[in-house]
């Protein structure tokens, strides 16, 4: 199919569904080249990327699917947890012919993307964290509240209102109290909220939400395996606006990394690559135009889980 996308670019679209064990995966992929693997975080779907994609798919193959369980996916059949979904992609990948991609990850998607990266070192060439996951405890109280008794209803009477008015009261508590809320994500928020009008979609919501956070913030931090991350081409991307999870994770992580890229975005919020896509995409196509596609070696990779840091 052809699809128009934000910038007025107009690529060919290939939208399918993958079968994985007992339930399938629908996804798109555009364009040709080194593949793109683009991740969307807790309660999104592959349309988060639309801003994104068909730039990326002038260069590449851009794979983006909708996460088990989100948006037309099947449901991931009881195991909500990253490592999971990190097979259920890696699964994906093999289906559609791809031996390794570069992975790119926001948000959840960013914490999934370290996971996929530590269980499947050598099918990830190079790795991009927007907003990501996983690099901290701190949380913003709205998703810490998605773990408490009684939140699917009320998610479920949040879902149900209309979207122009939810954005809009969205709008108002990011005047009134920006520390909640950045004011370039009232518009992504709200399309979330909107997208989990469906009872499957909102369960899945709740209990991935329970599976990586508790009521006191993330309870899965990739922290300890940055190390096993040495050698592999690792961009980090954030807002400096980002009131859900806070800059500070992602400055403290590309401090532990080997020879990270960083961009912080000025005035962004958690969801650069749609509020910002003009910003983003340079330094990723420099990126990626001017990084190695990682290779993984089980001696190189012995010695770092043996060493005297991973001992410590």
């Amino acid at each position: 199919m052809t699809a128009l996308v934000p910038g007025d670019l107009i690529t060919d679209i290939t939208t399918g569904r993958a079968r994985i064990g007992d339930g399938t995966i629908a996804y798109d992929i555009a364009g040709t080249g080194e593949p793109l693997l683009l991740i969307h975080g807790l309660g999104g779907t592959r349309r988060t990327w639309d801003h994104v994609a068909a730039a990326l798919a002038a260069t590449h193959t851009v794979i983006t699917p909708d996460l088990p369980g989100h948006g037309e996916s099947d449901g991931p059949g009881g195991d909500y947890s990253l490592g999971a979904l990190a097979a259920a992609l890696r699964d994906l990948l093999v289906v559609l012919g791809h031996p390794s991609a570069t992975v790119v990850g926001h948000s959840l998607g960013g914490g999934i993307a370290l996971q996929f990266a530590y269980q499947f070192p050598e099918r990830v060439d190079r790795l991009v964290l927007i907003s990501s996951g996983g690099l901290g405890r701190q949380l913003t109280p709205a998703l810490r509240a998605a773990t408490l008794p009684g939140a699917e209803t009320v998610v479920a009477g949040l879902s149900r209102m209309p979207e122009p008015l939810t954005r809009r009261a969205l709008a108002l508590v990011s005047a009134v109290t920006p520390r909640l809320l950045a004011g370039a994500d009232a518009a992504p928020v709200a399309a979330a909220l909107h997208g989990l009008t469906h009872r499957g979609r909102r369960r899945t919501f709740i209990r991935t939400a329970r599976a990586v956070i508790d009521w006191r913030g993330q309870t899965v931090s990739a922290l300890r395996h940055l190390r096993q991350l040495t050698g592999l081409p690792v961009l980090l991307a954030w807002g400096s606006a980002d009131t859900t999870i806070p800059p500070a994770h992602h400055r403290a992580a590309a401090a532990l990394l080997s020879d990270p890229r960083t961009l912080e975005i000025d005035g962004a919020g958690h969801y650069p690559h749609e509020t910002a896509a003009d910003r983003l995409l340079p330094a990723l196509h420099e990126f990626l135009a001017t990084t190695t596609p990682f290779r993984y070696a089980e001696a190189r990779w012995r010695q770092m889980l043996t060493g005297p840091a991973a001992a410590g």
